[in-house]
């Protein structure tokens, strides 16, 4: 089987265990069925996901004067605390960004190495904990915009991590922890904006992951330094392809990467 096309994150479809879909503009790969294959993967060229030119990605599959420019990477994307959308005021575009800001959000809890607060619109749950590797996670807050979910993040920050360390995440190094408690505990540090939207009764989130084996040492990928490889999948986690020999690939980290993927075996 060979495969061509631009480069975006997996599509996932939660089930008893993830289902991963790479798409192109008109195939598709569910990688859950190339586990125990070999596949290459060959770096051709960029293609910006904004503009569509060649031009080499500087960040999230944007080229560099996109990034500087769209909506779509304004900094309140990022620093939720900084969107401005229900002041009415504009960062880049004011009508997409009340489109993306105005809509209910959540603060959760995942855990994907250890506990992490972070933040999402209620629309891409479960979709976001997945594409973080957590394998248990729980809402904390459910808030009517972006703003009210980034001043609470700001606040747990300061007693939770909001970071996911991929490298235990890739290699399994996790511990199964009571969200519930963890999410009670963190309660009384709710800005006062928030607290009527704290979700008490919400139930913790598990997910399994299609990994046959989990690398013990990690190689990562960079196709911007390295623009071949060809190895044996073992297991989808995240956003990342883990390899037999220890390799694992994150498939997000190269959007905007032209690729020719080729089935071996």
């Amino acid at each position: 089987m060979h495969y061509e096309g631009v480069l975006t994150k997996m599509r996932t479809e939660i089930t008893d265990v993830v289902q991963y879909y790479l798409v192109w503009d008109n195939d598709f790969i569910n990688f859950n069925q190339l586990l125990g294959k070999k596949i290459s993967i060959n770096f051709l060229k960029y293609q910006c996901l904004s503009c569509g030119l060649e031009k080499k990605i500087f960040r999230q599959g944007f080229c560099y004067d996109c990034f500087q420019s769209i909506p779509q990477a304004g900094d309140w994307v990022i620093s939720p605390e900084k969107s401005r959308a229900h002041l009415d005021e504009e960062d880049r575009d004011l009508e997409f960004e009340k489109r993306a800001q105005l809509q209910p959000h959540v603060v959760y809890l995942a855990n994907s190495s250890d506990v992490k607060v972070g933040v999402t619109r209620k629309s891409q749950i479960p979709t976001r904990w997945i594409d973080q590797g957590a394998h248990e996670a729980i809402e904390i807050v459910e808030v009517p915009n972006r703003y009210l979910a980034g001043i609470t993040e700001v606040a747990l920050k300061d007693h939770v991590s909001d970071k996911t360390n991929w490298r235990k995440m890739l290699t399994n190094e996790v511990l199964d922890l009571d969200l519930a408690e963890v999410r009670e505990k963190l309660k009384q540090y709710i800005p006062e904006e928030a607290r009527e939207y704290y979700l008490a009764s919400n139930k913790e989130t598990e997910i399994t992951f299609p990994v046959k084996k989990f690398p013990e040492k990690i190689k990562t990928l960079n196709l911007g330094k390295n623009p071949f490889y060809e190895g044996v999948l073992t297991g989808i986690k995240g956003q990342y392809l883990l390899f037999e020999d220890g390799t694992v690939f994150n498939v997000r980290g190269h959007e905007g990467f032209v690729v020719e993927l080729k089935v071996l075996v």
